[in-house]
């Protein structure tokens, strides 16, 4: 199997990328301690199974994926998810409960092992550039709004409402006059000290110089207070991290008992499409800025390998998160083995680094995500969005607004099928475009009538027309319609040449409506011709039998060919008082063409 094979980023591994690594590593480490344990809470998990669910199952994605810089580990909508889905299962931090979490972990993995291995990671290929634009954005929006809370110096809220963005907003205006100054000056030391950084020493990583700025302040901060004697410690005091958990992973085999078997594959199918969206989503939206190829197949592979690793390991459901990923490749990740590293770093974090880690302010890391988030904004492609297109600008608008007010993974669904829906809309309306000749003298073309200035006329008894799109289910009410007006307004074109060289594809449907039109032109004294159609059109009308009914002498590799065969077929009386002579077979006026065939140059090109 491809996914088995050793993935291409070996060969851009040196000495130079490895210290980019370790240090993107590092930050991520720095980043995932506060999130882990705040998502293992909101899952209703000890927070050790957030640790534990961020670092062997972080490594094993990152090895056996396909992006380079997604940072697999556990995520708040997956967290809320487990919650909502186990709350009415069992209680929440009880034994029953925490097996129950690791055996859905343990579904989510195989069926993702599944979807991956059976390569149906195709269907990846529908989230269009469009609605990852929309997306992408919200994701940005997102991650800076969820920052304002430590960014600001404001109490978290206990509600399992707090992450839905209405109630986050509404949150920091209500408690806006509580701000504290201190959080606001450490999150602004961060970030200046970053972008200065950046600017400055565009090599060196930025944004761990700002955290590690924005920690000198608030430790400054701490001085004031204390010679001031505490005197308004309230405004000014830094939030830091909480005592640390200890880590302590060991391999266990999840249990689940046969009554529940029903309820665990609902909740394994529909955690496993939450998790493989916002994975694939947001290694499609990374690759969009580093320009890597994604292989899906081998993505839900390697996010369901971690998924079974987690639920063995004492961790829960993990997927691609974008709080970590997008910061991993801002401070110049180029290989998976920063996720590596960054899960490796957390262990001795962790277990050795508590005292130290304790001095890190929460507004630290927020002035981080700030940038992070600000960095995503993709303000450029906005604007070129806007200059080509008004429809796929409201799919990314649409898509970002669903990213803000729905789950992430709603979001993608929602962007990829509006922009299905254009797709559909814009196909569904093939042109069939009526041809003639651009000049009366050789040599000469066949044209579009409509786009030609002078148009030639056309013979009154052939209709030359051009199919320029597929005609399927979707298409051929509106091809049906085209057929019927021509017909209507050119009742003795009862000849039709179709060119169907541009008709890329026909279903069941669409060799239908050729049936019906082949049965209206030579119901009515005339008949239907063929020129250069696909193989694969061919193909299907050989399986359905139009073919056998309309005859492979109806079929044309060549147009001069046509001609001939069609033009001797034509009503001698009409021709010979025909004024058009539109064909050089024609031959001179109040001659009919039967007499000159065979003698003639070339009608066409």
């Amino acid at each position: 199997m491809q996914w088995l094979t050793a993935p291409r980023w070996w060969a851009r591994v040196t000495p130079a990328t490895l210290r980019l690594d370790a240090l993107a590593g590092l930050l991520g480490a720095l980043l995932v301690l506060p999130q882990a344990l705040a998502f293992a809470a909101l899952a209703g998990l000890p927070p050790q199974y957030g640790l534990q669910a961020a670092v062997l199952p972080c490594i094993v994605a990152a090895l056996a994926g396909s992006s380079w810089h997604v940072v697999t580990g556990p995520t708040n909508a997956l967290s809320l998810a487990l919650l909502a889905m186990l709350t009415p299962l069992a209680a929440v931090g009880s034994p029953d409960y925490i097996g129950l979490a690791l055996a859905v972990t343990l579904g989510v993995g195989l069926m993702q092992l599944t979807i991956g291995t059976l390569r149906l990671g195709a269907l990846a290929h529908f989230i269009s550039p469009t609605a990852l634009l929309g997306f992408t954005t919200g994701a940005a929006l997102l991650i800076m709004l969820h920052a304002m809370r430590e960014a600001l110096g404001l109490p978290a809220s206990a509600s399992p409402d707090a992450a839905r963005t209405q109630a986050l907003v509404l949150a920091l205006v209500e408690q806006a006059p509580y701000i504290q100054p201190g959080a606001v000056v450490v999150t602004v030391v961060t970030v200046a000290t970053a972008l200065l950084a950046r600017r400055r020493w565009p090599r060196w990583p930025h944004l761990l110089m700002g955290l590690a700025m924005g920690t000198l302040a608030a430790l400054a901060l701490d001085g004031v207070l204390l010679l001031t004697r505490g005197q308004q410690a309230d405004w000014w005091h830094v939030a830091r991290w909480a005592a640390l958990p200890v880590f302590h992973a060991s391999w266990t085999w999840p249990a689940l008992p046969l009554a529940q078997l029903p309820e665990w594959l609902g909740i394994s199918a529909a955690l496993t499409v939450v998790a493989l969206a916002q994975s694939i989503a947001i290694a499609k939206a990374l690759a969009e800025r580093s320009g890597q190829h994604i292989d899906p197949n081998r993505e839900f592979v390697g996010q369901g390998l971690a998924n079974v690793v987690a639920s063995g390991v004492g961790g829960y459901v993990v997927c691609g998160s974008m709080n970590r990923s997008v910061p991993n490749l801002e401070a110049g990740a180029s290989t998976p083995l920063a996720a590596v590293a960054s899960a490796l770093l957390l262990l001795p974090l962790a277990l050795f680094g508590a005292p130290l880690l304790a001095w890190v302010p929460l507004a630290g890391i927020a002035g981080v995500l700030l940038l992070v988030g600000w960095a995503l904004l993709n303000v450029d492609g906005w604007r070129l969005l806007a200059r080509a297109s008004t429809l796929e600008l409201g799919v990314a608008a649409a898509t970002c607004v669903a990213t803000l007010t729905l789950r992430l993974e709603a979001a993608v669904v929602v962007g990829s099928a509006l922009s299905l829906g254009i797709y559909l809309q814009r196909t569904s309306r093939p042109p069939l475009l009526a041809m003639g000749f651009d000049r009366m003298t050789l040599p000469r073309r066949l044209v579009v009538r409509a786009e030609s200035s002078h148009p030639l006329p056309e013979c009154p008894q052939i209709k030359i027309v051009r199919m320029a799109g597929s005609v399927y289910f979707g298409a051929t009410e509106h091809v049906s319609d085209q057929l019927q007006t021509l017909r209507d307004e050119s009742p003795g074109q009862r000849h039709l040449l179709l060119m169907a060289s541009s008709m890329n594809f026909v279903d069941v449907a669409g060799s239908a409506l050729w049936r019906n039109e082949l049965r209206h032109r030579r119901r009515d004294g005339g008949d239907f011709y063929v020129h250069r159609p696909r193989p694969e059109v061919v193909a299907h009308w050989q399986r359905d039998g139009f073919l056998t009914l309309l005859g492979e002498h109806h079929l044309f590799t060549d147009k001069r060919e046509a001609f001939v065969h069609i033009i001797g077929r034509l009503d001698p009386e009409r021709c010979a008082a025909c004024p058009a002579r539109v064909f050089s077979e024609c031959g001179p006026p109040g001659t009919r063409p039967q007499d000159t065939l065979g003698h003639s140059p070339s009608s066409a090109d």
